[in-house]
């Protein structure tokens, strides 16, 4: 007995790293296997977070020509292929925006997967529709109370760029749209007749309030700040007001602060506190038919996001609409009525920014979230300029963004 231990500890001592390997390896197998939903969403939030640039890095590196467009071996083919236009357009809208929505939607399909797994425990069919009603609840997204969509009446279409070039699915998504992996976007819903047949029209009228601003992320600031204490983006949507109203609108700026609580920066429940904000704006002033949502973007920092419009510095803009559906189909609790109406609202106004100013805007972004934008037809979300900008320029951009929302309201071709 002495003799055959002896012969095992020699053993383990000659072969020390072997064992210390597979005794390793072994724990790591069980880490994961104990671990895997939770190493599983890491390695997904790091390649959410990082991956997308990460990717257009190591593309630069491996085909160095493509740096610049239309040289070295595509050369001849005077741009650059999609799937790096894809990846520039991600990396330029790399600003998450937050919201707690998909935060539980992410959470309830993580806790469906988990009961098919676990027979044993799922949720009876009673307990699931009150808890379902509680969550919809909670988001302020009860379906019993959410109010049909408006009624847009439609207009006679101009038909040469129809016919020509928007009619054209592959051309109207490739010119004028980026989309995101959150959602789809398919023929069924992307129709530039439709949108544009729309009559969005508003007759001005001063004696009555017709437009709201307001800040979901009041708290972004540009470049020039703190040297500059105006230069936020509270500052950029009160000089859009003031352009709005000397145009014959009466509008309503709301300057609550829904990002920042308890003295620091919170954007975890923004779209939920500004839903109750501006949800008692419009019952107290349901005459209110426009719904504008003023953000600045979060871009690289070596992204200069700027055009040149009259002679001014201009911050470019970016319309953002939320589809409210995943690859998957629709999100259920966060139903949009005014989905279409929304579409059309700002496509007709990308569309005269591309006529009227080339350059200003950037391609409409497309995500699969609500962001509020069911509370009217005529709702859309700006993203001006980026924290590179400076203050000047992301007001300047304000006196061409006023004459488009001008133009689609006064309903001009």
């Amino acid at each position: 007995m002495r003799r055959k231990w002896y012969y095992w500890k020699q053993t383990l001592r000659a072969n020390r790293p072997f064992f210390m390997m597979v005794t390793g390896i072994l724990a790591g197998f069980a880490i994961l296997l104990s671990r895997r939903e939770a190493i599983g969403s890491a390695v997904w939030e790091w390649f959410r977070i990082y991956g997308v640039q990460a990717a257009g890095h190591a593309m630069e590196e491996w085909f160095p020509p493509l740096k610049k467009e239309g040289s070295g071996a595509f050369g001849l083919l005077g741009e650059k292929p999609v799937l790096f236009s894809f990846l520039e357009e991600m990396a330029l809208s790399s600003e998450c925006f937050e919201d707690p929505a998909y935060e539980k939607m992410l959470a309830r399909r993580w806790e469906e997967e988990r009961s098919r797994e676990k027979e044993a425990e799922i949720v009876p069919e009673t307990e699931y529709a009150a808890k379902n009603a509680e969550t919809q609840a909670a988001n302020g997204d009860e379906k019993e109370s959410e109010p049909a969509g408006e009624v847009i009446a439609r207009k006679p279409v101009s038909q040469g760029i129809i016919r020509e070039k928007l009619a054209d699915y592959d051309y109207m998504m490739k010119n004028f749209y980026s989309v995101h992996p959150t959602t789809t976007a398919g023929r069924d819903l992307m129709n530039a007749e439709e949108f544009l047949s729309m009559d969005l029209s508003l007759e001005a009228d001063a004696g009555n309030p017709q437009i709201l601003i307001y800040h979901t992320h009041s708290q972004e600031e540009f470049s020039d700040y703190p040297q500059n204490p105006s230069a936020t983006i509270v500052g950029v949507g009160e000089y859009l007001a003031e352009l709005l109203e000397a145009k014959g609108y009466r509008v309503i700026y709301d300057t609550s602060i829904y990002d920042f609580k308890d003295g620091k920066l919170d954007r975890s429940q923004a779209y939920t506190y500004a839903l109750d904000g501006i949800t008692g704006i419009l019952q107290k002033y349901p005459s209110i038919e426009v719904v504008l949502d003023i953000h600045r973007d979060g871009v690289a920092e070596g992204t200069r996001l700027v055009t040149e419009i009259n002679g001014k510095p201009t911050a470019q803009i970016m319309f953002f609409n939320g589809t409210s559906q995943t690859p998957d189909g629709p999100i259920e609790y966060l139903p949009n009525p005014n989905r279409d109406a929304n579409l059309a609202f700002s496509f007709q106004m990308q569309l005269k920014a591309a006529e009227q100013y080339p350059g200003f805007t950037r391609k409409i972004y497309l995500k699969g979230l609500r962001y509020n934008q069911h509370v009217r037809a005529r709702t859309a979300l700006v993203e001006v300029g980026a924290q590179t900008n400076t203050y000047e320029e992301a007001r300047n951009a304000m006196e061409p963004l006023s004459e488009l929302l001008h133009g689609v309201l006064k309903g001009e071709d």
